[in-house]
């Protein structure tokens, strides 16, 4: 007998793959036994079924890496916990390297392992030929072995982590489907399926590729592109090794798992066909789509090449399952910004079986606590932005991230897929001086300028890439002369009302300033003293505020700061498409912005850290005396229809004093140099603004804001960890981030991020360093230091303060 659906829980699943059944599991685990799963069909019956179960765990990112570890520990217990079977085995995988620049790549990839405490080790021909006594590898210039990846039966492990959620008291309706969802003020109240109503308090969507559908239910936008993903099993190999390490040929675009005795050979083609049937039709749970033999044909020789048994075997099964695929190759993961209480866990771009158990344990801890278990900003689904609504965009951006899964992993590499998109009112006149432009959350941004002659283009490569020397001579106008850099796309909003004032305060961990045209510096905090937010505040003479973050994180503050001004008569807007940014920079900037105001810019008249509107050439202006290049300058917001005339004003007032144009590549140089914190580079949701070395942006006199008794508790106690810059002395040497630092031999921490300082000629790399048992400044700064850079040590300098101008005189020039 069936039993009768529920009508309240407070936690309802939607959707019964591996993804639905870990939450379901962990939120039982974690005591919330009052969780209802509904799946439509089966339990597995979505792509669960048909993922080839491969499991791996090195990422780019340190906590994304972390919580697909949290899945191998999970999976390792998991069967003896609950009595069914999973497939778990650790047999760890082989990343080929066919060129010197894959082995490059794995180079990069083994520092960033190390530094995140996974296993990575090189291994030639003879010992891959070893592991896999039937694999070709004559071509091979090495491997990259990771002992503690493995694989497991996709469907068991569902089946088990089902099982467990069940024995704590979760409860689970196959043959059940949402038709409905209802919201009360502005929150999710219920979930209306097939055989009644369920009130709740929260949802997550675990629909996979029915995702983006239940959340058109509530009005939230899902932005994951359903795609065909193939591979085919074939029948005993007679002399294939069992459990052999699983294969990701990357330069042939394969991927190879040993299978009952035979093989699994899949591929990830530079060309993915998507899904277009929107909505799915009924009858889709356990299907397959026919095979494409066409489309898995330019493969079929490389994989032949690799397995020479595979000429004779026959094949046992071909699958050509429809996987959810996002832009950026990762998850998606969190609350929506639309609803609140309506969690999304969706989009795992065919590793989700490698993602579920961490991802599990992230949203419970999330839908629990209000809060993710760390930092996971690489997932989140604020990361999107109005634009993804559209279909097309998704459709175009999603296939690109999955053309990308094997693609070569190079520095500085920018998608085209959708370009362009958002462009600033000035974008034509960058383009006509040469701007070789990237993107950054639609819109476009202009990276480096290429001389006349120049293609602005960029080539790929591990070494000094071509846009060098054009970047470089960029940097040296902002630090010698002036340079103009186009803003723009920076995330806006506006902010009034009666309560603004007190309640942005509370808000902010820096006490705002009073009197109008004083900009603020300040962070917004978490309970923990986490840095929520990375924000410039300007009082405004009526009261307002002009709020600056960002290019991607304008979704995610916007949400911040509407959920901490909550219950306060205080309005908050996005003005971030009404206003243009040109930011000029350098020891003449005052000059040329003489030439063009009519207002006095003098040092008296306008000093550092204030705000004034200005009339530039006749254009509406609200210049804000910042400094984030470190050197005299201004922000100069202005509404767009003016752009135009306030560009070419400055750009005809900067001739005669050597004004530049400027990208976000000398940007980056710029900010390096000066130790200069970027959120979701060196701060996030994990660090302090003790530990970042920002204490002077938190006021603790105050006496509520959030995440004040984190801070007081920690300025008792004292921090553990400190950011701090280093100088590589080798000139010829590169970062790129996530090199392991070394104090006097021990591994003590990882750089978040790396660049070139082409004042200092040096590379640069700002990092976290672990501080315990180090009593004071001087003595951290006396260790030796060392950066593991592609498996090899090089020697670094720390600086405790910014490695130029330390003691920030330039910027009150």
């Amino acid at each position: 007998m069936t039993a009768a659906l529920p009508t309240q829980a407070q936690v309802v699943i939607i959707g019964g793959g591996v993804i639905g059944c870990s939450i379901a599991y962990h939120l039982a685990q974690m005591g919330c036994p009052d969780v209802v799963l509904v799946e439509r069909h089966q339990l597995t019956s979505g792509s669960t079924w048909h993922a080839a179960g491969g499991i791996g765990q090195l990422r780019q990112n340190a906590n994304v890496t972390r919580l697909l570890r949290e899945s191998v520990k999970l999976y390792e217990r998991l069967e003896a916990e609950t009595g069914q079977a999973t497939g778990w085995v650790r047999n760890g995988s082989l990343r080929l390297a066919s060129s010197q620049e894959r082995r490059a790549e794995y180079e990069v990839a083994a520092t960033r392992a190390r530094s995140f405490g996974i296993p990575f080790e090189f291994v030639g021909p003879d010992e891959i030929k070893r592991m896999v006594p039937t694999m070709t590898v004559d071509d091979l210039v090495c491997a990259a072995f990771v002992a503690d990846d493995g694989i497991g039966n996709p469907s068991d492990i569902a089946q088990a982590l089902a099982k467990g959620a069940r024995m704590k008291g979760a409860r689970i309706f196959e043959h059940t489907k949402v038709t409905g969802i209802t919201l009360e003020r502005g929150s999710v109240a219920a979930v209306v399926t097939d055989r009644g109503t369920i009130r709740c308090e929260t949802l997550v969507n675990c629909g996979g590729i029915w995702a983006r559908e239940i959340g058109r239910l509530a009005g939230v936008n899902v932005p994951l592109q359903p795609s065909h993903h193939q591979y085919f099993v074939t029948e005993r190999i007679e002399g294939l090794k069992r459990n052999f390490p699983t294969i990701r040929d990357t330069d042939n675009n394969l991927y190879f798992k040993e299978e009952v005795g035979g093989l699994i050979v899949g591929q990830y083609e530079f060309d993915p066909i998507p899904y277009l049937e929107d909505p799915i039709p009924e009858g889709h749970e356990f299907k397959l789509m026919p095979e494409n033999i066409a489309q898995f044909e330019p493969r079929l020789g490389p994989a032949a090449y690799r397995f020479p048994s595979l000429e004779k075997a026959g094949v046992k099964r071909w699958f050509n399952g429809i996987e959810s695929f996002t832009e950026d190759g990762m998850f998606i993961l969190g609350e929506a910004p639309e609803v609140d209480r309506f969690f999304v866990a969706a989009g795992f771009n065919a590793f989700g079986i490698a993602s579920a158990g961490g991802a599990g344990m992230a949203m419970a801890h999330w839908i629990l606590h209000g809060e993710p278990p760390f930092d996971l900003w690489p997932a989140d689904i604020r990361r999107f932005g109005a634009f993804h609504r559209s279909r097309k965009q998704t459709l175009v951006r999603g296939l690109e991230g999955q053309a990308h899964h094997f693609a070569m992993l190079w520095p500085h590499l920018e998608f085209q897929a959708g370009r362009p998109l958002r462009r600033s009112a000035v974008h034509h006149l960058l383009q006509q001086r040469g701007a070789c432009f990237g993107a950054k959350s639609g819109w476009e941004r202009a990276n480096w300028f290429a001389p006349k002659g120049i293609e602005p283009r960029d080539i790929y490569t591990f070494d000094r890439p071509n846009w060098f020397p054009h970047v470089a001579a960029e940097h040296r106008a902002c630090r010698e002369t002036v340079a103009l850099f186009d803003q723009s796309p920076f995330a806006k909003y506006h902010l009034s009302g009666r309560d603004a004032a007190v309640a942005l305060d509370r808000l902010c961990a820096a006490r705002l300033k009073p009197a109008a045209g004083s900009v603020t510096y300040t962070q917004v905090l978490n309970r923990r003293g986490g840095i929520e937010a990375d924000l410039t505040v300007t009082r405004r003479r009526d009261g307002s505020f002009f709020i600056v973050t960002g290019t991607g994180f304008a979704t995610r503050d916007f949400v911040t700061l509407r959920n901490g001004l909550a219950g306060a008569d205080a309005h908050l807007m996005d003005v971030t498409s009404a206003y243009g940014c040109l930011s000029l920079m350098g020891p003449r900037a005052r000059d040329v912005l003489a030439q063009v105001a009519e207002e006095d810019v003098s040092d008296a008249a306008f000093p550092y850290g204030t705000a004034q509107d200005l009339f530039l050439d006749g254009a509406p202006t609200l210049a804000l005396r910042v400094g984030f290049a470190g050197e005299l300058g201004w922000e100069l917001y202005i509404p767009c229809e003016y752009m135009v005339r306030a560009h070419d004003a400055l750009v005809a007032a900067g001739a005669t004093h050597g004004l530049r144009h400027g990208g976000y590549r000398a940007l980056d140089s710029l900010r390096m140099e000066k130790a200069r914190r970027v959120w979701a580079a060196e701060i996030n949701p994990d660090y302090t603004p003790f530990e970042a070395g920002l204490g002077f942006a938190v006021d603790l006199e105050k006496p509520d804001f959030v995440g004040r008794d984190a801070l007081l508790r920690q300025r008792e106690t004292g921090v553990t960890r400190r950011l701090v810059a280093f100088v590589v002395e080798d000139p010829d040497t590169l970062l790129y981030g996530r090199e392991t630092i070394y104090r006097d031999g021990e591994r003590v921490g990882w750089l978040a991020s790396g660049g070139f300082g082409f004042t200092l000629d040096r590379a640069i790399g700002l990092g976290y360093v672990n501080t315990q048992g180090v009593s004071s400044a001087a003595q951290l700064a006396e260790g030796r230091y060392e950066l593991e850079v592609r498996t090899r040590r090089v020697a670094a300098k720390l600086h405790l303060k910014s490695p130029y101008d330390p003691a920030n005189i330039r910027i009150r020039g």
